[in-house]
C-alpha cells in the first residue's frame, strides 16, 4: 500500500507527540478532534466500568484514529495515514487520567512516590483498509518525593495536562529513579512502534 504522499494526518494536540515526530523526520497536518463543547468530545475519553488500563488505551486510540479517517472522507482531504495515540498511567490496579486540579495532581504524586507505576501508551494507525493498533508498556520508579518538591512542580503548568500529573520530558524528570521499557512510550509516542506501524501502512520510513 503506497500512501499519496509522504506525510500523515496526526490526531493529536499533544506538543510532546509533534516534537517526537519531527525527531524521526515524519511530516503531518494536524487534524484535530473535538475534545469539549456544546456537542461534547468527538471521542469520549471516560474508563468504562470494569475497563483495564490496557484495555482503555486500546479502545481510546482506536476510536479517535477511527473518527479521525472518517473525517478526512468526509471532508474530502488527501488520503493520508491518521496517526492517534493515547497514554495512560496506573498503580494498583487503578487509572490516572490528566489531575482535574491541584488537589488531584497532589494526591497522584504522593502515590507514586517512592514506587514503580505503569506508563501505557497505544497508537492507532487508519488509512483505506488499513487499521492497526499497538501498545506500549514501560515501568517508572519514582524516588521518594518531599512535600516541597511536590507543591513546587505542582505550582508549575506541568502536570495538568498529563496522565498521572507529570512529563519525564520535564522537570519531573528529577523524579526518576529508573525505568524500563521506552522513554519516548513514556512521553506520548514510542517511536519504535509507531514507525513500525506507518511503514505498514505504506509510509516510507528508513
Amino acid at each position: 500500500m503506497k500512501t499519496a504522499d509522504h506525510k500523515i494526518y496526526l490526531a493529536s494536540k499533544s506538543p510532546r507527540r509533534r516534537e517526537l515526530l519531527r525527531q524521526i523526520g515524519v511530516d503531518f497536518e494536524l487534524l484535530l478532534l473535538r475534545s469539549d463543547g456544546p456537542r461534547g468530545a468527538d471521542v469520549t475519553e471516560e474508563v468504562l466500568p470494569g475497563e483495564s488500563a490496557l484495555d482503555y488505551v486500546a479502545r481510546v486510540s482506536n476510536e479517535k484514529a477511527a473518527f479521525a479517517w472518517d473525517l478526512v472522507r468526509r471532508r474530502h482531504l488527501t488520503p493520508r495515514p491518521v496517526l492517534a495515540a493515547d497514554t495512560t498511567v496506573t498503580i494498583d490496579g487503578v487509572i490516572l487520567g490528566k489531575p482535574a486540579d491541584r488537589a488531584e495532581a497532589v494526591a497522584m504524586l504522593e502515590q507514586l512516590s517512592g514506587r514503580t507505576h505503569e506508563v501505557l501508551t497505544s497508537i492507532a494507525v487508519h488509512y483505506k483498509n488499513f487499521a492497526e493498533q499497538r501498545t506500549q508498556v514501560s515501568q517508572v520508579r519514582f524516588g521518594v518525593l518531599s512535600p516541597a518538591s511536590i507543591a513546587a512542580y505542582c505550582a508549575t503548568p506541568e502536570p495538568y495536562d498529563k496522565a498521572g500529573a507529570y512529563g519525564i520530558q520535564g522537570s519531573a524528570a528529577l523524579f526518576v529513579e529508573h525505568i524500563e521499557g521506552s522513554h519516548s512510550g513514556i512521553m506520548g509516542l514510542p517511536l519504535y512502534e509507531t514507525a513500525q506501524l506507518l511503514r505498514e501502512a505504506g509510509l516510507p520510513l528508513p
